[in-house]
């Protein structure tokens, strides 16, 4: 009976574990990231259609200019999924477009200062009328790296100068897979030591049921 309690003890430790590590692991990743894919052509060249992406839920004070973001607007987009742009300005800043001549020379400045966007399709930073817009704190101004083929901030001028909240940010795109790689991972391991726990305790209670070795008496002899 001593085997079967060493196995069952053991069971019961592989076990816990393995499914700790599963729901720490998943509940990390759901809270912690976001696995979403491009679904139009406003940031090529830098994403594609159908490219697989990861956000990294982040602060509001997190989030700065040039970050690529998923955010929430589904009063202007339908209720469709969160919509990927880049973060051009944060609350305070002033986007004036552009300045230049002609249209691949031309250049949006922030708080007066001309903005290099060597990610823009083409080189073009603008494709629409001019504007001039100073972010209201909280808020950010996000245009689509294809700016001939994007509804961004640009198409939403009557709205807080088209706009969004810090709080509209679902997370913000990274390049590193590392972390989400490593929780599946961990999640992975999880579920193999969970499996092993419950082989474990299949193992205990079978050696508990084994009948005990039987003492055998031999004849004397004379």
């Amino acid at each position: 009976m001593e085997e079967a309690r060493r196995l069952q003890v053991t069971a019961w430790v592989v076990g816990l574990v393995g499914l700790a590590l599963v729901v720490g692991s998943v509940l990390w990743l759901r809270t912690g990231y976001v696995l979403s894919a491009v679904a139009s052509e406003s940031m090529t060249p830098t994403y594609a259609v159908g490219d697989r992406i990861v956000a990294e839920r982040v602060d509001a004070d997190q989030v700065g200019r040039g970050d690529v973001v998923l955010y929430s607007a589904p009063e202007r987009y339908y209720d469709g999924p969160p919509v990927m742009q880049r973060v051009i300005g944060v609350g305070g800043d002033r986007i004036v477009c552009c300045v230049g001549t002609g249209t691949a020379r031309q250049r949006i400045t922030v708080n007066g200062r001309p903005l290099s966007e060597p990610y823009v399709k083409g080189g073009i930073a603008n494709g629409m009328p001019p504007y001039d817009v100073t972010v209201p704190e909280g808020r950010l101004f996000v245009l689509g790296d294809n700016r001939l083929n994007s509804r961004d901030s640009r198409s939403f001028a009557t709205d807080h100068g088209g706009t969004v909240p810090v709080g509209a940010v679902v997370g913000r795109v990274t390049d590193s897979y590392a972390m989400p790689v490593l929780l599946a991972v961990a999640t992975l391991l999880g579920l193999l030591l969970a499996l092993a726990g419950l082989v474990l305790g299949v193992a205990a209670r079978n050696v508990r049921r084994r009948p005990a070795a039987r003492l055998t008496l031999w004849p004397e002899h004379f």
